[in-house]
């Protein structure tokens, strides 16, 4: 019985010790992302965007992913005058947080700078309170709320079901039917943002200057050539070729040309 128990005590010595080290190694990552955000920021504040790009980059590379470093990175790049580079940043900050006016601001500031001065088409009155619903939150938000109001639901129908005072199932019941019709439209706005973001895709142009064509070959039309910076919608693809799509709705194919998709994770 005795070897019995030092058995046990030992295993849970060694089980504590094992949960202290995973604890401490989270601790000490999250304080290296920390440190390396900072350090960025104050690469920044002295004027070294160089340097503070590349904390910032280091920072990515550990996995960390936030409008306020995705904004930092635009806003270093546009000091530096990188065109593409600052309006990719800014656009990446503003899939996460849609509705901050400082990443709208400087991602405005960042498109004049390109060469390209593209109109965008006028928005129905639907299709901007459309926009203004679904930016209200990023899609993940709007995930965790649709679940969390699932089962309130489900807690405030249960509850009208086993109370058996009149006035509390009317309270329950009325309550449960207004949370039923929010949660309608929390799913309906988050399917609608994952069916949009799966067939809507979306790229920033790193090509200095490229020529867009009607067909998938040169032997089409000249239509027009796009700058570096511009941001375009990628329709279809075909070898070497990508159709594409502006914010005025023209469309044409491009051949070999250098783009950064919105929708990809920063590489590790």
């Amino acid at each position: 019985m005795k070897q019995s128990k030092n058995f046990f005590k030992v295993q849970g010595t060694i089980l504590l010790m094992v949960f202290l080290l995973m604890n401490t190694a989270i601790l000490y990552a999250q304080a290296s992302k920390e440190s390396l955000f900072d350090q960025g920021n104050t690469a920044y504040n002295e004027g070294d965007y160089q340097k503070a790009i590349s904390l910032y980059e280091q920072t990515l590379k550990t996995g960390q992913h936030s409008a306020a470093l995705y904004f930092n990175l635009g806003n270093a790049y546009y000091r530096l005058n990188k065109v593409a580079e600052s309006i990719y940043y800014f656009e990446k900050a503003k899939q996460l947080n849609p509705l901050d006016e400082d990443i709208q601001i400087n991602s405005a500031f960042a498109k004049n700078m390109t060469i390209d001065a593209i109109e965008k088409l006028p928005e129905s009155q639907i299709a901007q309170f459309q926009k203004s619903l679904f930016g209200i939150f990023s899609f993940s938000v709007w995930s965790v709320l649709t679940v969390i109001l699932l089962w309130i639901f489900v807690g405030l129908f249960l509850a009208y079901l086993f109370f058996n005072s009149v006035q509390s199932k009317r309270i329950f019941f009325f309550s449960a039917l207004l949370v039923l019709v929010v949660f309608m439209t929390s799913f309906f706005v988050t399917f609608s943002i994952d069916q949009k973001e799966k067939n809507t895709k979306y790229a920033i142009l790193f090509s200095d200057q490229i020529d867009i064509w009607s067909e998938p070959n040169q032997q089409g039309d000249l239509l027009f050539n796009l700058h570096e910076g511009t941001k375009v919608q990628l329709l279809d693809h075909l070898e070497e070729w990508q159709k594409i799509r502006i914010a005025n709705g023209s469309e044409g194919w491009i051949r070999n040309a250098s783009l950064r998709r919105l929708d990809e994770e920063i590489p590790k």
